[in-house]
């Protein structure tokens, strides 16, 4: 048997009767058991997983770990979280009563950076290195309208205790803020004032969302 990670919990009752609570390097990884030869892309998993992070998350703030994390006993975790364990403790004791809320936007892409097209165009037939330095550039040449880039922030901003602006690929760009819970109904409204100010800009706000930007899990 196997465990697949789900989050990093500070407290095993913030995880019992909802999951496996394995304790691991000074926190709690909450977990799923699954058969050696279950895949993990299996999409009755994905959706098991998927509610199971919900309920998790209803009950406290955890950080959330990059999908495929599996164990298989308490000292195979804590070896795989080991590194980061001290850091991620600080962040979830000073993060209890926030969570994270994403706005996504479609960017736009000047004409002169748009992506690479498929082999046998300039960037291919120069080099692998050129390819990927058109890449790179497509991806920086991302934007959005300046007015709802400062609308944003204005009116989601202001309700988080941190935010950052992330470009995900070439195609869209993110807003991420740590907001406390029960500022949740203000960026709810703050959604809506967005969507009748700026009714031509394609977006979708969500929340509430485990830490995860805010952990900087990509570091694990």
């Amino acid at each position: 048997m196997k465990s697949v990670a789900i989050g990093l919990h500070l407290r095993a009752e913030d995880v019992e009767g909802i999951a496996e609570a394995t304790a691991a390097s000074g926190l709690i990884v909450s977990g799923l058991s699954l058969p050696d030869d279950q895949p993990l892309g299996d999409r009755d998993l994905l959706l098991r997983i998927a509610d199971v992070r919900a309920r998790l998350l209803e009950r406290a703030t955890f950080i959330a770990v990059r999908y495929g994390f599996t164990f298989r006993s308490a000292a195979d975790a804590g070896a795989k979280i080991a590194a980061n364990a001290q850091r991620w403790c600080k962040i979830l004791e000073e993060n209890r009563t926030r969570v994270e809320l994403t706005l996504k936007v479609v960017a736009d892409v000047g004409p002169a950076l748009s992506r690479p097209g498929p082999a046998g165009e300039p960037a291919l037939r120069r080099s692998g290195a050129d390819y990927l330095r058109a890449l790179y550039a497509a991806k920086n040449a991302a934007s959005i309208d300046d007015r709802f880039r400062h609308a944003v922030e204005e009116r989601l901003g202001r309700l988080c205790a941190a935010q950052r602006w992330i470009t995900r690929d070439a195609s869209s760009i993110e807003f991420a803020g740590l907001v406390e819970r029960d500022r949740l109904d203000a960026v709810a409204q703050a959604g809506e004032a967005l969507k009748r100010d700026h009714p031509g800009v394609p977006f979708l706000l969500s929340a509430p969302w485990p830490l995860e930007v805010f952990a900087d899990v990509d570091r694990q």
